[in-house]
Formats: structure tokens, sequence, C-alpha cells
């Protein structure tokens, strides 16, 4: 339930605070003095869009702060722990039983939110509000004649979200398959052509099948053939250097020294090193020797080798211009065309599919809107007649209220199901039950709308409703009732209602005034919690006007003690 109110420099208002107490609080003043000033504040630190004229004038910023107790309330401390923003962790769950949502305005409009203290997106204000406070504003009676805030109504009243829930996930479904179906059939002609296309490049790749790593070993041999004389003629010439040569080669050069130094060594043993790093080079001349004799042994010039060595090599460089990548690649383009030629023929293959789970959509979206209509049905009987008798109740003694539940075409499929929702009502024996804006005046509709919220308020999460002024068009007995039902709310359910009507404000636990003061120069709204005996003097001013009588004091005294 709300706690507490702080108001700081908004609109009129300099400084407000305001304690809310449980049950039903009526809230009532003078006409211009500002009686929904408190709604509107609350309406900021729920989430509502704010002006720059929202600040009071010669200041820089509006501060408004709404306390809540949610010591009972599992879904808004789940949403809370959800978002990080607890005023309490885990172990002390106990302990968090307030929710402070706080709104900052400057005058140039910039708005900053709080959660807890922690700022946040205005979106979360909004999130959390839907857990803590419902409002129904003096013009919700004008919604209730349009059809869809008469589908929202019964199927709130219904409480069956699953189903709705149920039915618009197989539209979507079925809407997302049409999308796709579409489509499909659009690329159809240029599938086809880039289908022949791709099949021409995967035959044409399939046929070269040139496999990973292959290119290199390709590239190593043409370079191998093509310089292959060069090669012969330059091995045969280093092999005569080391060692072919019987005149002069490296390898009988080094032989002889290696015999000359060891010689020596036994003259002087400095020269062992110099003797070991010979014979070490020698024998490393020795081993290139035999590789060099093996290379070239092996060494060949086959023309028709070459030839396809060649061809092979040039067809691949060939098909990798054609396909602007390195030759390298092409494996891999080619496997890449194989998958997109993969996904155009099931592109094809989806086509035919899409059809049959298009209908299979459609069968399990007529199930569910078909569940939905029966639930609907269902519920608009129990609700046509409780709203009946609360328009009796309301000083509509003939009143006959109806829901109205029928299917359109099939065919025309839509998120909410397939019914057509309309309220009819009837407001004389013998007229028969017609749209409401075709027979109701604005007091009518305002007294039926009324009758619909507290119906729907145990239907509502929020612990707090609020009523601004939804009792206007109303008067005498009809206003008694009004009142009555709203304090029967209240006994479950933490009630604010500005009214201007006596028989309304006289019913709350608690009452506010609101008063509006003025120096000339500046003007100033306050809310003041009226006494005992300051409630019998707003409820007589309300009856009598501003000149207050004997009797209008007994009038209030009476109302007061009922």
């Amino acid at each position: 339930m709300l706690l507490h109110l702080n108001i700081q420099n908004f609109a009129i208002v300099r400084s407000l605070d305001i304690d809310w107490r449980k049950g039903m609080t009526t809230i009532t003043g003078e006409t211009g003095a500002g009686k929904s000033i408190a709604i509107d504040a609350l309406g900021l630190c729920l989430g509502d869009r704010a002006l720059t004229n929202v600040v009071r004038p010669n200041t820089k910023k509006a501060e408004l702060a709404a306390t809540f107790d949610i010591n009972k309330n599992i879904s808004a401390q789940k949403w809370l722990k959800k978002n990080g923003l607890s005023l309490t962790d885990e172990l002390d769950a106990e302990l968090d039983c307030e929710c402070i949502l706080r709104r900052v305005i400057s005058a140039e409009g910039r708005s900053k939110a709080y959660i807890n203290g922690s700022q946040v997106p205005l979106a979360q204000l909004k999130d959390i509000a839907q857990f803590l406070i419902s409002i129904h504003g003096q013009h919700d009676h004008q919604l209730i004649v349009k059809p869809a805030q008469q589908r929202k109504i019964l199927d709130e009243y219904a409480d069956h979200q699953h189903l709705l829930d149920d039915v618009q996930y197989y539209y979507q479904q079925w809407r997302n398959l049409n999308t796709e179906l579409k489509q499909l059939q659009e690329s159809k002609e240029q599938r086809e052509a880039k289908l022949q296309l791709l099949q021409y490049q995967v035959t044409e790749l399939d046929e070269f099948s040139l496999q990973t790593g292959e290119f290199q070993i390709l590239e190593s041999d043409y370079k191998r053939h093509s310089n292959g004389q060069s090669l012969l003629t330059g091995t045969l010439k280093a092999l005569q250097t080391l060692s072919e040569n019987e005149n002069h080669n490296i390898s009988d050069s080094l032989r002889n020294n290696c015999e000359q130094l060891n010689d020596l060594v036994h003259m002087d043993p400095k020269l062992a090193n110099i003797a070991n790093t010979l014979s070490e080079a020698l024998i490393l001349v020795e081993d290139a020797n035999d590789e060099l004799k093996h290379y070239y042994d092996k060494l060949e010039l086959d023309p028709e080798a070459y030839q396809m060595i060649e061809d092979r090599y040039s067809l691949a460089i060939q098909l990798a211009k054609k396909h602007q990548v390195a030759p390298e690649h092409l494996p891999t383009l080619h496997l890449e065309i194989k998958q997109a030629l993969h996904v155009i023929n099931s592109d094809g293959s989806r086509l035919d599919t899409a059809y049959v789970d298009i209908e299979k959509a459609k069968v399990h979206y007529l199930q569910s809107a078909q569940a939905l209509s029966t639930s609907r049905v269902k519920s608009a009987k129990k609700l046509s007649k409780k709203i009946t008798q609360s328009m009796k109740e309301l000083n509509m003694n003939n009143g006959i209220f109806d829901v109205s539940v029928q299917q359109v075409n099939v065919e025309a499929l839509s998120p909410f199901g397939l019914d057509e929702i309309n309220f009819l009502i009837s407001l004389n024996p013998g007229q028969k039950l017609e749209a409401m804006n075709k027979v109701a005046s604005g007091g009518e509709l305002s007294r039926i709308s009324l009758a619909m919220q507290v119906i729907l308020a145990d239907k509502v999460i929020t612990p707090t409703l609020i009523f601004d002024e939804v009792d206007v068009g109303i008067s005498g007995p009809t206003a008694a009732m009004v009142g009555s039902k709203l304090q029967e709310l209240a006994q479950n359910t933490q009630v604010i209602c500005v009214t201007h009507l006596p028989q309304v404000a006289c019913k709350g636990h608690q009452q506010l005034f609101v008063s509006k003061l003025t120096d000339g120069e500046f003007t100033e709204t306050k809310v003041t919690e009226l006494s005992a005996n300051g409630r019998v003097q707003e409820i007589a001013r309300l009856l009598a006007g501003n000149k207050i009588t004997d009797n209008s004091l007994a009038n209030a005294q009476e109302l007061l003690a009922g």
C-alpha cells in the first residue's frame, strides 16, 4: 500500500508531505484548488511523461517521492530482487518491506528516476508500477464504449491470460510463416537463376576437384620441372666442385689439410681444435656431397609429367581468377558453393512444406481461439449478471447489461482471437439492447464504468486503487451507493478517491482537504488531514456550498455517522 508522498516545488505546491492510511481515503477541496495534484505527482513517480511546466515557477527543479509498504507484496519484492533494486539483501529479506520511487524534474524538462536510491531508466518505474498502484481517471468511462477496451475488460474479468497467450503465440507463428512464404514466392525466379549458376560452378569445381594443400604441391612441382635443365646443370657443377673434379675438388683439399694438421698436432697440441674443426667440416661436406649426388641421380626431366603438372597448375590459376580468390582457397570456395546450392535446394523444398506448416499453425490457432471463445462466453454471462445487478444498485432500476460475444469470419485471424465483443445495454422496459454509446448518457456511462471497476478490482494485482473523480455526473441516492461500493472495496484494498460528492467523501476512513492560498503574488496548494470536526465542516460545505448552516452541519454529521 501507499504509505507516504513527498512533493517539492511541483506545479503550485511548494512543499507537501502526505501520510496515507489503510482502507479508503477521500480527497476533497474547492474547485481549482488542485485536488488531483497528488494523483498527478504519483503518476510521475510511476513513470508518466514529464512536462516542463510541472516545475514551480522560479525554482530549479521539482522532486517527488512515493513510499510503498511491500511487506506482503510478493510480486513487487520479486521484481526488485530480480532487478537488483531491493533495499536489503537476501539475508535480511524480512526487513525488505518498503519501496521508494523518486522523480527529479529540472526546469528545463530533464528528468531522472530512482528506485530505492538507485538511478534507473524511466521504463523501470513503469514496470514496478504495475505491482503497486492502479489509477482510474475521470474520463475512463469514455473508453468503455471502444471495442478494444470492452474486449480487455472481459478478458480481465475472465482471468484467462494463458488462453490469450496461446492465441497470440499461434497467431504470430501463422503470420511469420505467411511472411516467409511470401518471401519465398517473390524470390523464386531469382532463386532459379542463381540455382543454375551454382550448379554450373559446382560441376566445374567437382570435375577439377582440387584438394586442400594440393595447389602448394603443384606450384612446387611446376617450378621444379620448368627449371629442370638449370637444376641439372647447377647440381652437376656443384658435384664437380665438391668431389668429381679429379684435378681439384673441395673434399680432397679438406682431407689433405686434415691429414697435415693431424701430423702437426704432435708437434704443437694447440692445433688440435683447428684440426678437429676441419675434420667436422670434411664430414659435413661429404654428407652434403652425398645428398646432392642422390638428388642429382633422382632428378629426371619427364616431358609428359611436366605437361600434366603445367596443365593442372594453369587451370587452377584460371579458376582462381574466375572466382576472384587465391588458388589455394579454391577447395574452401568449392565447399561454400556446395553449401549455398544445398540452401537454395532447401528453399525450394521449403516452399512446398511452408504451405503445410501454415495450415498446421492455423489449426492450432483455431483450436486456441475456440478455447478462448468458450471462456469468454462463459465469463460474459457472469459479468452481464454482475453489472446488471450493480446498475440496479446505482439507481438504474430497469437497466439490463449484456456482454455480446460473436465469432467473426474464421479466415480473419487476429492476435486477440475470432470474437467480436460488444457491451449492450437497455435502460427502459421494452427497450431492446443496443450499443452503450447509443443509449447511455455521460452520467450513466460513468456509473456503469464505476461498477465495472469495482467488479474488476479483485482481478487487479495492485494493492492500491486510485479513483480520480470517477463519480462525475452522479448525485443523490446514486452517490451514496457509489460511496458504499468504494468503501466495500476498501475492505481488502487501499482505495484513494478524489471526489466532490459528500455521499462519497463521508465513506472514507481518512479525509484530506485540498486548499489553495495566495498572497497576490504567489499561489500555493496545501493538503490537510481533517479531524473529526473538520470532516463535519467539509461535508457540510460540500452539501450546502460556502454558506454552512445548522441543517447542513446536521446532515453532515448524519452522513458521517452512517
